[in-house]
């Protein structure tokens, strides 16, 4: 890597999952709009088809970037700059058996990949694998800044750090972005103010998909009135900012979002898919729960055909029958990466150990908070205290994560059991979740092959 006329060059970009059906092209959107980067994007993946069209696709954008298809891992890290990861740990064969068999015993999931019984075994799955990248990456690029994408976000992180401590790695999660853009059509609603996401200040803090914002302001103005008058305008029958929620699977009414901020008195800064499985079971009780509370379940069989009508059009890209262009993605991965070669400083949240930011939180545990990023450098902000009636939500999530890398570190059957018990949404008799999570461990037995 050099500098030219204050335009970083010859970087080395490492994509780890680099065969990816979205990410990898939000990627190359956003390096191909931004003039002051330049380099060449190493795809390793494992199916590496997938990673063959994206080479195709970022080579064919005709930008500042070159795309290049790698066949081993170490290839791609190999002296790398930064490291982009987003994988998916494990098939949909797996992801079924997360999202769906706990259904079984009345355990309703939205998401499935965080908490809940599917997002413990989607860790189990997910932690070997990144104790690998960390030691590869500890190996063939020590230096490099490593950008993390993967969920269980706060598990993938701790892993990076609990297996090379000094890693630089921060994880990304767009949840806070979309809560942010809410409260400005709240401050436009309800006091006539237009402003954009980036001009409001918010105080983060939290954990991945279970973030709350304590603070915040737009100029002079207080927006917790300004939230409160609009929640008490749309709590009964939602707030669609994003179309109707029926239409889509990742839409809402975010009558969750203001039941939360009714009940405890700060803005939860999460989508309701999310926000639902972090609480006891308010909102999943069961589909006919949902549907009232104006969010969605989403099943594995439309991931699953999903994921073909996105190969298909990756394929139409590749063979130029479907143009791509380049068109910002609202992601914030590029504009940290420039932060971090001195191009100019950011101020954003991320997931990184902590060291203090929260005060009323473990050290190391993998925490969301806003963070300064400058040249080579990412400093976490101190956030204050989680409030005491949030923290009584969160604590048993904070003590999971915990848990749940000792278990999969030691492949330790007992306590990841104990883990799943342990989650608000459970709510089973030990010989209950002990069936369930045997059945579960035998679907997922081919990446939990060794456990006692």
């Amino acid at each position: 890597m050099r500098y030219v006329d204050d335009k970083a060059v010859d970087l080395k970009i490492a994509y780890i999952g680099g065969g990816s059906k979205e990410w990898a092209r939000k990627l190359m959107s956003d390096l191909a709009l931004e003039e002051s980067l330049e380099g060449t994007v190493y795809l390793y993946d494992i199916d590496v088809e997938s990673a063959r069209l994206n080479e195709a696709i970022g080579n064919k954008l005709n930008s500042q970037w070159k795309y290049k298809c790698v066949l081993s891992i170490e290839e791609a890290l190999k002296d790398a700059d930064f490291v982009v990861i987003s994988i998916l740990p494990g098939t949909f064969n797996e992801m079924m058996s997360d999202v769906h068999a706990p259904e079984k015993y009345g355990i309703y999931q939205s998401v499935g990949d965080t908490t809940g019984p599917g997002g413990l075994f989607r860790a189990l799955r997910t932690i070997p694998i990144y104790v690998d990248f960390a030691n590869k990456i500890k190996e063939y690029c020590p230096n490099a800044w490593v950008i993390n994408y993967t969920n269980p976000m706060a598990l993938c992180v701790r892993t990076l750090y609990e297996t090379f401590p000094d890693i630089k790695a921060f994880g990304c999660c767009h949840e806070v972005f979309s809560t942010q853009s809410l409260i400005t059509k709240a401050l436009k609603e309800m006091e006539g103010i237009e402003c954009k996401r980036d001009d409001i200040y918010t105080n983060v803090l939290g954990i991945n998909h279970f973030t709350w914002i304590t603070k915040a302001h737009y100029k002079e103005i207080d927006l917790f009135p300004v939230y409160m008058k609009f929640v008490e305008k749309h709590k009964d029958d939602g707030y669609e900012d994003r179309g109707d929620w029926q239409d889509s699977y990742f839409n809402s009414a975010n009558l969750v979002k203001f039941d939360l901020f009714d009940k405890y008195g700060f803005i939860a800064a999460a989508g309701d898919r999310h926000l639902a499985e972090f609480t006891p079971k308010d909102y999943l009780k069961d589909p006919e729960t949902v549907e009232k509370w104006k969010f969605h379940l989403t099943p594995v069989s439309w991931r699953i055909k999903n994921r073909e009508n996105l190969i298909e059009k990756s394929r139409r890209i590749a063979k130029g029958e479907e143009e791509f262009k380049a068109v910002p993605s609202g992601e914030e991965g590029v504009k940290q990466i420039k932060a971090l070669l001195g191009l100019g400083d950011l101020i954003t949240n991320v997931n990184i150990p902590n060291r203090g930011q929260i005060g009323n939180v473990d050290f190391n545990t993998v925490v969301e908070t806003n963070s300064l990023f400058t040249k080579d450098g990412v400093y976490p902000i101190f956030a204050g205290n989680i409030p005491d009636r949030v923290k009584l939500l969160m604590g048993p999530h904070i003590l999971n994560q915990k848990m749940i890398f000792e278990a999969a570190v030691k492949k330790d059957k007992d306590l990841a059991l104990q883990a799943m018990l342990n989650d608000p949404i459970v709510n089973l008799t030990y010989e209950d979740g002990k069936k369930l999570f045997d059945e579960m461990m035998d679907n997922t037995r081919e990446y939990l092959k060794d456990w006692h």
